[in-house]
This record gives structure tokens, sequence and C-alpha cells, in this order.
């Protein structure tokens, strides 16, 4: 969406081998005259894109990579899609706190350090909710692990000043796409029978295509908008409602309901929680909306018909 700079000559992506990284390399790679990934794989260059290796909590020599680096977006953090064990629960928190924290230290040491840095948070921060649409100026904080992990990420990435780069803290919601993120297991839900609601289906689900995702995030920085962001789509929607929608869009025309009972099996038996499924998400965009990005995709239906392609 925003169009190259002349400045853009770099671009940093923490822990990008994953979904979201593949999906924000895909919408860069034209846009910055080189793309680095931090990576806790093998140094090497691949079709153009530098790796190196990275622990994200010692300097290894990874750090040189941000001298003169335009934009960093650091995407590091154990995924939440497991059973939340006291282990789990650590490292859930910890992997996110360390590898902001050694970031900060390393944009510190650098003579010409990245001019912005965009760092992942999530939509999970604000509170379950039935009643109360959340944007970032009322949206209500919750109290429970999710939150909590949330919250200490961003105290760990905004209590550090950098005073020649700009923060963004990413809140974002979940990402709809074609060969990743939740989308995946849910049409297969769907292709299978069990596109039901989860629940009572009453929750609200955020989501966002992985488009939107990648161009808010361009967006984002050539408005270098900094603070806190919900990247999230115009249109929360009840859980019942998107699972109906998505039953329409795979052309199955029935889907069996999971009750909570059923949740709680399945996730133990996956190794996830049902956490995931089953917390009301009603975040709206407010600051994308107000400086002026235009969302692609902005109906589900419009997004499931793309997606499904």
């Amino acid at each position: 969406m925003a169009k190259k700079i002349n400045t853009m000559n770099k671009l940093i992506i923490a822990a990008g081998t994953g979904f979201l990284g593949q999906v924000l390399i895909h919408h860069f790679r034209d846009k910055f005259e080189e793309i680095v990934i931090l990576t806790r794989g093998k140094s090497n260059t691949i079709d153009g894109i530098k790796y190196v290796n990275w622990n994200a909590r010692t300097f290894t020599g990874w750090e040189k990579e941000l001298e003169n680096a335009s934009v960093l977006i650091n995407l590091a953090g154990k995924s939440v899609d497991c059973r939340y064990t006291k282990k789990n629960k650590k490292e859930i928190l910890w992997s996110r706190i360390e590898s902001t924290k050694i970031l900060n230290k390393a944009v510190l040491n650098c003579k010409n350090p990245p001019k912005h840095w965009l760092n992942s948070s999530t939509a999970t921060i604000y509170r379950f909710s039935l009643d109360k649409q959340m944007d970032e100026v009322d949206g209500e904080i919750g109290n429970d692990f999710s939150i909590n992990v949330a919250l200490s990420w961003e105290k760990a990435f905004f209590k550090t000043e950098t005073p020649k780069t700009l923060k963004t803290a990413l809140r974002t919601s979940i990402v709809l796409g074609k060969n990743g993120g939740a989308f995946v297991p849910l049409k297969t839900l769907a292709k299978i029978g069990f596109g039901g609601k989860q629940g009572n289906g009453n929750q609200f689900v955020s989501w966002i295509h992985e488009e939107d995702f990648a161009n808010a995030v361009d967006f984002i920085i050539e408005k270098e908008m900094t603070g806190v962001i919900n990247v999230v789509s115009p249109t929360p929607i009840r859980n019942v409602d998107f699972m109906e929608k998505l039953r329409k869009a795979v052309g199955f025309p029935f889907g069996i309901p999971l009750s909570k009972f059923f949740l709680e099996i399945g996730s133990f038996i996956i190794r996830t929680e049902t956490e995931l499924v089953l917390k009301s998400r009603n975040v709206i965009p407010k600051r994308l909306w107000e400086n002026g990005f235009q969302f692609k995709f902005g109906d589900i239906d419009e997004a499931f018909k793309n997606l499904l392609r």
C-alpha cells in the first residue's frame, strides 16, 4: 500500500521464518533493498533473503545487522497454541520479554539504529467482552495469564527509551491466511462437518486477512505511527456467525457444534487451550481508521472467498 521510499534500504524481521514472517517477506521484498531475517536456524542466504542466526537472548554477532536499518519488526515469542503448563507459561512469557530486552540493548548500541521498530503484541490484551468494542483509547484491559503476558511484553518494549528509533506495538488479532495461522485448521473442521459454533457461539472473533495485516504494517511505517495500534479488521463477528459463513464458503451443508466440554477434551488431545476459541475478542482498529487506512478485506465473506480461491 505504501510506496517505496529511497531511505527504505534494509528491513530486519526478528523470528521471521513463521507464518507472519513469510506474509511480511512476500509483501516487502520489492519495497526494501535488503531483507534480513533473524532466526534460530543456520545463517544462510536463500532466494535473495539473508538469514542470520540468533538465540534471542544474547549478542552473538547478529546485532551488527541492525546498523543502518530502516525498519525492525520483532515477531519473536513461543506460540500460545499449546497447553498452559507451568513450563509452557514460563516460556511464553520469557521468550517475549528476553527477545524484546535484547533488541532494546542492540538498538541502543547502534551508531545508526533502525528508524522504526514495530514489536508484536496482541489484541488479547483487552478483557473478555460481549458488550463493548475495544479500541486503543477506551479499551479495557483485563487480568488473566494471556493479558498479563501482553502487558509485560509491552512494558519491556516501551520502558527503554530509544531516542533515535520510533516504537510501535502491534496489537494483532487472529490473522487469516491461505497457508498458515488459524484459518487452515478451521477450514479443515468445516470441511469434515465440525464447522458448528464453538462453546455457546456468542463470543466475538477479531480477525484480519493476511493481506490487510501486511498492508497495515506498511501503512504504519509510511505514516510513522507510534504507540499501540490495533491491527484488526473493522468487523468483529460472533463465533456462531463466523463458523456459519465459513461452512457456506467451503460448501458444507451443516456443522456439528462443539460444546465447551468437547472442546476441553479436544484441546487436551491436541495439546492446546480452549481460550484460543472461547475468549470474546471484540476489538476495533480506531487508530488505523482515524489515519485513513483502507481495508481490502473488511468483510468476512470477501475474506473467505479470497482465501479459498
